[in-house]
């Protein structure tokens, strides 16, 4: 699997945090994002898009991107309030309130995809796919997925019967199929297509 090194314009005097979120197509739970400063230079093995990446290689990075960043934050915005201004804003406002989390205030912040908002007076870029080409993004690709998982995972303990534990919230034939035969839960979003 391919190193991804941070961008060489990045310097321990312009800190670049990476942004991304996990949980924008789900039906049900919060969606999650994550903001990661790593370390100038900062590479591993295995740090690509979580996407690429299998479950438990998923779970053996997040101690490790926890341990080493130099500054990183995990936040989410629930199913209610994903109804009440849409997805996107929902998933935008996530990285705002993980950027909130960072003890370091980087000098600049790139993020995955091509919509955010301005983040106070901090420099932004968009960067499609930026996960697959940062090692900061992808970074927080991780924890924004590790975080949402576990959150997932507990939330079907609470919640039985829709496959959580598996399908983590996305929109499976299973999931599908478990609201129609027993409903939705306080955790579904119900501005979305459930059936």
């Amino acid at each position: 699997m391919a190193k991804i090194p941070l961008p060489s314009s990045s310097t321990p005097f312009m800190l670049e945090a990476g942004c991304d979120e996990a949980g924008r197509g789900c039906l049900a739970g919060p969606v999650c994002a994550a903001a990661v400063i790593l370390p100038d230079g900062y590479t591993h093995p295995l740090l690509d898009d979580s996407k690429k990446l299998t479950e438990k290689q998923r779970e053996e990075l997040r101690p490790i991107i926890e341990r080493d960043a130099v500054a990183w934050g995990v936040a989410m915005v629930d199913n209610n309030k994903i109804d009440e201004i849409n997805i996107l804003n929902a998933s935008i406002l996530a990285m705002h309130l993980a950027l909130d989390k960072l003890d370091v205030t980087p000098g600049q912040i790139v993020v995955d995809g091509n919509r955010f908002k301005p983040y106070r007076d901090i420099p932004h870029q968009t960067v499609v796919k930026g996960d697959g080409k940062l090692g900061n993004i992808a970074a927080a690709s991780i924890l924004a997925k590790t975080h949402r998982d576990e959150f997932m995972r507990n939330a079907a303990k609470i919640y039985p019967g829709y496959n959580w534990e598996i399908n983590k919230g996305y929109p499976t034939k299973d999931h599908r199929a478990a609201i129609a035969r027993i409903g939705t839960t306080p955790l579904h979003r119900l501005t979305f297509k459930l059936i």
